[in-house]
């Protein structure tokens, strides 16, 4: 909702940001734990994982996207698939380095 200012009216608590922010410390920690552990190309998906979820947490919340019009929704996800598009290519690059055998 917008107000007789033209500025949004904020849909969050000071509460839930707390809950919030404590949700990313401890999302923190859990990647900071999950790079001491060696679980192979697990550590990759965990890692990425954890990540997804602080991202979204950060959109949603702390950029006011889940309180917004329907098309702040589709420009969101707009980047989003757009920023998943960019890591793709960047891992389909760095894991196939090793595939070509320079010479031949």
């Amino acid at each position: 909702a917008i107000s007789a200012e033209g500025h949004h009216a904020s849909h969050l608590s000071v509460r839930t940001l707390y809950i919030i922010y404590g949700s990313l410390l401890v999302l923190m920690l859990l990647t900071l734990g999950a790079a001491f552990l060696d679980l192979g190309r697990a550590n990759f998906l965990i890692a990425m994982g954890i990540a997804t979820t602080k991202m979204a947490l950060i959109i949603l919340y702390f950029m006011h996207v889940r309180f917004s019009e329907k098309l702040v929704w589709v420009y969101s996800t707009a980047a989003f698939l757009w920023l998943v598009v960019l890591v793709v290519g960047l891992l389909n690059d760095y894991f196939t380095r090793g595939l070509t055998v320079p010479g031949k």
